[in-house]
């Protein structure tokens, strides 16, 4: 067996927002199957930082720096007939990095993390090949389309590039991996007929050692209002914005029981900030977003564009929260709705569910007990990631 080149648009250092936590585990099980080689990229100082730690992984390295900006990626995708979202993450210094590694290292199995990664990949391959989608991007900016506004031809042109992308490479790879069984379902309703593509399944997991209430004792939010709402994520991507404004501005002023919101990640836009009352805190970025977990009573995730499955609800779940998802939210998590969670489809139900929760406070504990059973025993990284060696084309490690 030969080594395995792993392409990731972000590195995968540290595990602290969605697509990184998946892309983390992934390389770390594929680091013990063969020698890996990692090529990504770098957005800022903080990505830097952790090359050590990427190093320490892999066999050999390229973290180049992403210099794209969307004005001037704009101009490139138009030029080339491109998407966006691909020549975002270009890059000719980790271009050269692929050649070499493909011409010198005993390279026999590719990973590729993101459709935006394809773009690395040669013309010709004769071994493993095996492309992570994730998600079906394209159907995300046909929703974003849908809403209107000055950006929707942008966005319907990049669902259409991504569209023909997804195809392309579905055709191409010995797999192509979504995330979800309703995700890889959407996967193959658009590819075009006559499509060959064996899709499948690679679930997300947890870290439920880490995420685990039992090991944190730091409470940030004592002395705000009981009970505590907490809705986390990264706070520039626009699902989560809208999810952030939606619960703040239609779903809270809708409670009957007083509580207070707490909104906490990374890079909260302008219209994040502009969300801060007397009853609504902006954290921002966090040391650590388990002691938040564990100060909070109730998460609340009313996304209303979700792909794939919500790294934020399994963390809510893993650390004993009880949660009221959107049906979105809950895509790719089989709990039982109503025992291990609860699913709202309306700002209404959203609101009367909360009600319910904040005036039987045991009830919502309960909730919490089983959401972090569940998660203990049906959403491992072990078990979500068990059939990677074979889709490598490998034998899984003793």
């Amino acid at each position: 067996m030969g080594d395995i080149l792993f392409l990731a648009h972000r590195i995968p250092f540290p595990p602290n927002r969605g697509d990184k936590i998946r892309s983390h585990h992934v390389l770390k099980a594929l680091a013990k199957l063969a020698p890996v080689h990692v090529g990504c990229l770098a957005e800022n100082a903080a990505d830097r930082a952790q090359e050590q730690e990427l190093a320490a992984v892999a066999e050999s390295h390229c973290l180049a720096d992403r210099k794209g900006a969307l004005p001037l990626d704009g101009f490139r995708a138009l030029a080339t007939g491109r998407p966006v979202s691909e020549a975002t993450f270009g890059s000719r210094k980790l271009r050269r990095w692929v050649q070499r590694t493909l011409a010198t290292r005993q390279v026999d199995a590719i990973y590729v993390f993101s459709g935006q990664m394809t773009q690395y990949l040669p013309d010709r391959f004769e071994g493993r090949l095996v492309v992570d989608f994730v998600d079906v991007d394209s159907a995300k900016f046909e929703a974003y389309a849908q809403d209107g506004g000055a950006m929707a031809p942008i966005w319907r042109r990049e669902a259409e590039k991504l569209r023909a992308l997804e195809a392309e490479f579905a055709a191409r790879a010995d797999h192509a991996l979504l995330v979800t069984e309703e995700e890889a379902a959407l996967f193959r309703e658009r590819l075009p007929e006559g499509c060959d593509a064996d899709i499948r399944v690679l679930r997300n997991g947890i870290d439920t050692v880490l995420f685990d209430p039992a090991r944190v004792k730091v409470n940030p939010l004592v002395g705000k209002e009981i009970p505590r709402l907490i809705f986390t994520g990264q706070m520039d991507y626009p699902p989560n914005v809208a999810a952030a404004e939606r619960l703040a501005k239609r779903i809270h002023p809708l409670l009957r029981e007083e509580v207070s919101v707490h909104i906490v990640g990374r890079d909260p836009t302008p219209e994040v900030r502009a969300l801060k009352s007397e009853h609504v805190c902006v954290w921002g970025a966090v040391a650590d977003i388990r002691d938040y977990l564990w100060g909070a009573d109730i998460a609340v995730i009313p996304l209303e564009v979700a792909r794939g499955v919500q790294n934020k609800v399994l963390e809510a779940m893993a650390m004993g929260l009880p949660c009221v998802l959107s049906e979105g939210a809950a895509t790719g998590i089989p709990a039982q709705d109503g025992r291990d969670f609860a699913i709202a489809r309306s700002d209404e139900e959203f609101a009367a569910t909360i009600d319910r929760l904040a005036v039987d406070l045991p009830r919502g504990r309960e909730m919490g007990s089983n959401a972090r059973r569940w998660v203990v025993e049906h959403a491992s990284w072990e078990s979500a990631l068990a059939a990677l060696p074979g889709l490598m084309g490998r034998e899984a490690p003793a």
